[in-house]
């Protein structure tokens, strides 16, 4: 049986982001993107994010598995009934930000080192999911985005598992991009004349072959949609 998303009233897909005093870019400014394509990319390029939010008013961040559904334009943050940062973070405006490294960026001068780097940055007041179809239906999308056709390929969550399972959903509506790509910016200056090397070393992510589980039984293949991901294509 399919989970259908539930209904929602979704408005065009916007093409600029709107901008915000949290999500002005006020340095290196030219390494900004108030695009919503820019974006969408990053996102789709991960399926881990940092939830930042404040528990019992100290700062935590928390490393966890995400979705997007890009039709209704929500998040999906993954999460247990029992995380103190889950439960408390409908409270307030939370920060979820995913970050891809390229490569880092040696220049003659240590001061004009530097990475090269996708990163977006969600505000948003979350909504908290602990039931429903909506529930499955985030759950679905966040397994989708981790892993194209395992939805339909596992045993779906049940009822025991769904109640210790929760979800922060969070629009898309106010977002912060930025994106650093090139060579160093020391190449036509005065340390130009001192001979060293300068140049990218290209940090790439890769899955690897799929490896078995040693506790199962002989004669079961990787199915198709796991081969897939381990085929060698980048995983971000």
């Amino acid at each position: 049986m399919d989970i259908e998303r539930p209904d929602q009233h979704n408005q065009p897909t916007p093409v600029e982001l709107a901008v915000t005093e949290r999500t002005r870019h006020r340095r290196l400014r030219d390494q900004g993107s108030t695009r919503v394509a820019d974006l969408d990319a990053i996102l789709r390029a991960g399926f881990v994010c940092h939830l930042g939010v404040v528990v019992d008013g100290t700062p935590m961040v928390v490393p966890t598995a995400y979705g997007v559904d890009f039709e209704s334009r929500t998040l999906f943050v993954h999460g247990s009934v029992a995380s103190r940062s889950i439960v408390q973070a409908p409270a307030a405006t939370v920060c979820v930000s995913v970050t891809h490294i390229d490569g880092l960026v040696l220049a003659r001068s240590v001061f004009e080192h530097g990475v090269n780097y996708r990163s977006a940055m969600v505000y948003a007041v979350p909504r908290l999911i602990t039931g429903g179809d909506e529930l499955l239906h985030g759950l679905r999308v966040v397994t989708e985005h981790c892993a194209p056709g395992q939805w339909d390929y596992a045993r779906r969550p049940n009822s025991r598992e769904l109640a210790a399972t929760s979800l922060l959903a969070l629009s898309l509506e106010e977002a912060s991009v930025k994106v650093a790509a090139g060579p160093p910016d020391d190449g036509d200056g005065p340390d130009a004349e001192l001979g060293l090397w300068a140049g990218v070393v290209p940090l790439r992510s890769y899955f690897g072959a799929p490896e078995a589980d040693p506790a199962l039984p002989v004669g079961i293949a990787v199915p198709d949609h796991v081969a897939a991901l381990g085929d060698g294509s980048p995983g971000s």
